[in-house]
């Protein structure tokens, strides 16, 4: 299974919206945060974990979705959003803990709630797990169609959630793909320090499901591998485990001093970013040409721009607001 021309645009254009994105968001944040770092200060307070350098694992999973797909992410979620279609106006509202936010600026950027595409997230380690089971139990009790996909990080995989999720999955056959992002950092603790086999889409043999492993955090070749799994869970075949080599370009959080990394690990991840490779990739092939690469570029800085002014321009709720919602 390919992506056609279309559907590589596609993932190249949610890439590129996603990079902008961060990149924009950057910079809000750091705003009010100088000469002295303090997470509290500025227009967006709090942690902010960057996606940068992830995007593959993203689009070339959700350019298999439909928006009653079910999708649940963890605290670095920006690139999933953005390839599920999660509202960019809103979704920045809700960062900036604004009144027109998903969650009424209650949630902030790792707790983003989107419904109308299917879309959480949750800053809780392997958190978004057991809700993806569950929910395609819910389709299961009710004769609904649907998939799930649940992303984590390569270190919530050592995390006791995970392993309850799949095997529930693995016993009820629901059709839920685990999505394990390994950028080779659980904060500062490598993955050689915390988890005792190289490659986690092994541990799916554990609970009877079938475990993938794609390397180079290439689109297509994510696109392919998670296509062809969907395409079997929609037609029954359960649950699987798909672990995918990807880079982590910034630190942990915003402020992270990387001191853990080796000398020189960086730069080089950096110099293998996969959305110049992509869009160097789609020219090649043409699929891309330099007019159309610019027109893509600068609709999707657009799209972003605009929602940055519409988190910037979006009130803070009123003070007594902070209880609704709290109660049902």
């Amino acid at each position: 299974m390919k992506p056609t021309a279309k559907q590589q645009l596609w993932m190249y254009e949610r890439m590129v919206t996603s990079r902008y994105l961060e990149e924009s968001l950057l910079k809000v944040y750091l705003e009010g945060k100088t000469p002295v770092f303090n997470m509290g200060d500025g227009p967006i307070p709090g942690e902010m974990h960057l996606s940068n350098g992830q995007e593959p694992c993203a689009v070339g999973v959700c350019a298999h979705l439909q928006p009653t797909d079910v999708v649940t992410s963890y605290h670095r979620p920006h690139h999933v959003a953005v390839a599920k279609g999660v509202d960019l106006n809103r979704m920045v509202a809700e960062i900036m803990g604004k009144k027109t936010g998903l969650s009424g600026g209650r949630g902030g950027h790792m707790h983003l709630f989107d419904p109308s595409v299917h879309f959480s997230c949750a800053g809780i380690v392997a958190q978004g797990l057991p809700p993806a089971v569950g929910a395609m139990l819910s389709r299961h009790l009710q004769k609904k169609p649907g998939v799930a996909i649940a992303y984590l990080g390569e270190g919530a995989a050592n995390a006791g959630a995970f392993h309850e999720a799949l095997n529930l999955a693995g016993v009820w056959n629901l059709p839920v793909l685990f999505i394990v992002e390994d950028n080779a950092w659980g904060i500062s603790v490598s993955k050689k320090q915390s988890t005792s086999v190289p490659r986690n889409d092994v541990r799916a043999a554990g609970y009877g499901m079938p475990g993938v492993y794609v390397p180079g955090n290439a689109p297509d070749a994510i696109f392919t591998a998670a296509g062809e799994i969907i395409a079997r869970m929609r037609k029954g075949a359960g649950p699987a485990l798909m672990e995918l080599e990807t880079s982590r370009l910034e630190g942990h959080f915003v402020g992270d001093a990387e001191a853990y990394r080796p000398k020189g690990e960086k730069e080089a991840l950096i110099a293998k970013d996969p959305i110049p490779a992509y869009a160097k990739r789609l020219r090649a092939d043409g699929v891309l040409t330099p007019k159309s690469d610019r027109e893509l570029i600068a609709a999707a800085h657009a799209r972003v721009d605009a929602a940055i002014e519409f988190g910037r321009e979006s009130p803070y709720p009123e003070p007594e607001e902070a209880l609704a919602h709290v109660f049902a």
